[in-house]
């Protein structure tokens, strides 16, 4: 008689497993992609998945769906480890009715969002579904609402990363979009909120799918997306590199790893790194990757507003975010889109303890029309923002330029930084030489008295030390001690404490 139980609880084990069926299977293996068991095999620790809600089905019984239900209902859920590390994910599976949300899969995903929030776990959302599942109507559209209100009131309690392996469309993006992280695959992967036959009907355009949300255009062109990924095994590693650097929650410190690279290493190259004429670029990541640990970069939006660069790296086996201007594009000017790349990323660090080290050379913020009706006074507003706000260990070092209020903006002495750095090549000052020369003296000297004034200003202000002299920067220091002066910087701020003034929430110029 037992036998018989034990059978039958094998035989619905391998039925939910089983999702779609074989034939579903093999039509998404051949689209390139892996099913939503293949990719939690992906990405946890061997063996440590445990699933959750197994044999949920649904409960729709219009348009004959009672006669059709898959064990599991078209989601994956449950949690296992990464690294030795608990985590929560869930996965839709294609195979089952398009992935497509049912109230009853939207519950499996609530319980596995509460329980992350209950343990203070990492939340991973495996993204491949068809949208909402039509024949339930506003069930179906109540259990997206039910996800995302736990999205937002998880956000910087949680890390929460998303994974898009197939399509999103209609409502079902603004679950990623509230989350810390969203990874797309090229080709396979594709985000709008109106796909293009409805955008042909309303606006008569013409796009495909990939030109209007694929992987490359929310890399590159929105900025929705944050990492990019050659497939969805590559995604999978994406997600548990990323989780290397961050803590488990918000009251946590990020994880510690056991560093080999010496903390005095110095590089002489860095000495030469500044060109001698201060309107040549150079690769600020010359300067980062010297600077690392093992020289190892993990670069988020690397495709998006490239004039600056943010992504974590370790000093001394302790993770940090950085934030760098980049002069090889736009001269490393901050503008609508870098404001609120860098913005974004500061935020994120500063909710999950990650101390921010910030590299500077700004010429200021992009001029234009274009510009300006864009707002960028706001969006320049959000960086200043996101640095005046936070409270984890800041240390800033000026390689070259810091330049009128960009100099402010970029994690100044004056908006809390606790250390600031200046290298002897660092120019301070409100605008360049020419600038501020042909403003003072409007055009009235000859060439022999403008050439003057300008080396003079040059002498005066286009240097670290009227800012040093001023207390505005701490040290002035050489190029190659860059890495042991901020390893020490970081040990003295380690105990750092410091809180905002109570309050509900800051008005963030959104």
């Amino acid at each position: 008689m037992m036998d018989d139980k034990y059978r039958e609880l094998e035989k619905n084990n391998l039925e939910a497993e089983i999702g779609g069926g074989q034939e579903r299977i093999e039509k998404q293996h051949s689209a390139g992609r892996k099913t939503a068991r293949e990719r939690i095999d992906d990405l946890l620790d061997k063996d440590t998945f445990v699933e959750l809600d197994k044999f949920v089905t649904h409960r729709c019984t219009d348009f004959g769906m009672e006669k059709s239900k898959i064990l599991g209902d078209g989601v994956v859920s449950g949690y296992g480890k990464i690294d030795g590390r608990l985590v929560y994910v869930f996965a839709q599976d294609f195979t089952v009715f398009g992935g497509s949300l049912s109230r009853a899969n939207a519950d499996k995903i609530v319980k596995v969002m509460d329980l992350a929030m209950s343990m203070g776990a990492p939340l991973i959302g495996l993204n491949d579904s068809g949208g909402a599942r039509i024949q339930e109507g506003v069930e179906s559209l109540g259990g997206y609402a039910d996800i995302f209100y736990r999205n937002v009131k998880s956000s910087g309690v949680i890390p929460q990363i998303s994974a898009i392996l197939g399509p999103c469309a209609g409502g079902a993006v603004y679950s990623p979009a509230i989350t810390d992280f969203i990874i797309m695959v090229k080709e396979n992967s594709y985000m709008f909120v109106t796909g293009p036959e409805v955008i042909k009907t309303v606006t008569h355009e013409e796009v495909t799918k990939e030109e209007l949300g694929g992987a490359f255009t929310h890399n590159s062109r929105s900025g929705v997306a944050h990492l990019m990924a050659d497939d969805d095994v590559h995604a999978m590693m994406m997600i548990r590199e990323l989780l290397s650097f961050l803590p488990s929650n918000n009251l946590e410190d990020p994880p510690f790893r056991i560093c080999s690279d010496p903390i005095s290493r110095q590089d002489e190259n860095l000495q030469e790194i500044i060109p001698a004429d201060p309107n040549k670029p150079y690769n600020m990541k010359d300067i980062l990757l010297t600077v690392i640990d093992e020289h190892y970069f993990f670069e988020i939006q690397p495709y998006f507003a490239e004039n600056i660069i943010v992504g974590f790296a370790r000093l001394n086996g302790r993770p940090v975010g950085i934030v760098a201007n980049q002069p090889e594009f736009l001269a490393g000017v901050l503008d609508i889109n870098a404001s609120s790349k860098a913005a974004r990323f500061v935020r994120f660090c500063d909710a999950f303890n990650i101390p921010l080290i910030t590299f500077v050379d700004v010429p200021g913020f992009l001029p234009g029309t274009e510009q300006e009706f864009g707002g960028i006074i706001r969006h320049g507003a959000k960086l200043l923002y996101a640095f005046a706000e936070a409270t984890v260990p800041k240390i800033t070092v000026i390689t070259r330029k810091a330049y009128g209020g960009a100099y402010d903006v970029m994690s100044s002495k004056h908006i809390g930084a606790d250390i600031n750095y200046a290298w002897p090549s660092a120019e301070i000052a409100v605008m360049g030489p020419e600038g501020a020369v042909n403003i003072i003296y409007k055009n009235k000297l000859d060439p022999l008295q403008y050439q003057n004034a300008v080396e003079e200003y040059k002498k005066t202000f286009a240097t670290p030390y009227k800012a040093a002299g001023l207390g505005y920067i701490d040290e002035i220091i050489m190029p190659k001690q860059t890495r042991f002066r901020l390893i020490q910087a970081l040990d003295m701020t380690n105990s750092k404490s410091k809180k905002n003034p109570p309050k509900k929430h800051g008005n963030i110029p959104l």
